[in-house]
């Protein structure tokens, strides 16, 4: 029987397809520490023009325009050789479900970019239509169609719509992580790769793992305060070293 390994990804599988991270010592708040309002659930609700700088913002950001690596190509090859378990990631970036890997196995820690929703009635859009009318409708509202009332027709609910980004204030996304601890507990192997493992409760994975006697490797060009209770270390870039690891582990499977 093949091998079920769980992976958990950061932001270094990401930056390897040309998205800057955030918190890195060249990361976008590390030299713009204002920006970090663009994900301040506060000042989204309070102000219109911190909305409309929001969702402008993230338009022209490279977490939206970005498009998936080779490195994010090799989970989907270790899916389709049907030894992927779970595939939990801390980047909201879409990226692993524009690569191919099913939604079913991809568990959005912080979020995602790719959907959104109205906060007063819960409609769920699809991001990329609202991008495609930002600039006729630059603080998106909702416009699910609501009962006439007997006085005012053809209402619409007019709730404000964010993306399904984790914003700061907000709490993860329910049962994420509980979802991904459960199916990490039944693999047979963990891979962290490009993670820093100082979020939790995402790095939590790792301990939880270890306690459970599950092997551990762990991908990133830096140390993590978690190295010690891995079995393999690989401290090289992504790009090559992702596809090599996937590549021999499915061929040893074989």
């Amino acid at each position: 029987m093949k091998r079920k390994i769980a992976i958990l990804t950061g932001a270094g599988i990401s930056t390897s397809a040309g998205i800057p991270d955030f918190r890195g010592p060249q990361g976008v708040w590390t030299k713009h520490p204002d920006q970090m309002k663009v994900y301040d659930i506060d000042s989204f609700l309070s102000s219109t023009a911190d909305r409309e700088y929001s969702w402008r913002w993230q338009k022209e950001s490279p977490v939206w325009n970005a498009q998936p690596g080779v490195a994010h190509k090799a989970l989907v090859e270790l899916e389709k050789a049907g030894m992927l378990s779970v595939l939990a990631t801390q980047n909201f970036d879409g990226l692993h479900e524009k690569a191919g890997n099913s939604e079913d196995l991809v568990v959005n820690l912080h979020g995602t970019i790719a959907t959104s929703h109205c906060m007063r009635c819960g409609k769920e859009y699809q991001t990329a239509d609202i991008m495609a009318r930002l600039d006729e409708e630059p603080d998106p509202r909702c416009h699910k169609p609501l009962p006439d009332d007997g006085e005012i027709t053809n209402r619409q609910c007019h709730g404000i719509i964010k993306t399904d980004v984790t914003y700061f204030g907000e709490a993860l996304p329910q049962g994420a992580f509980e979802k991904a601890l459960n199916l990490t507990l039944q693999s047979d192997e963990l891979w962290v790769i490009g993670s820093t493992l100082e979020v939790t409760p995402a790095a939590l994975l790792v301990p939880y793992a270890h306690q459970s006697g599950i092997p551990i490797t762990i991908m990133n060009l830096g140390s993590t305060m978690y190295d010690s209770l891995a079995q393999r270390l690989i401290h090289e870039p992504i790009q090559n070293a992702l596809p090599k690891l996937v590549h021999a582990t499915i061929a040893a499977a074989e």
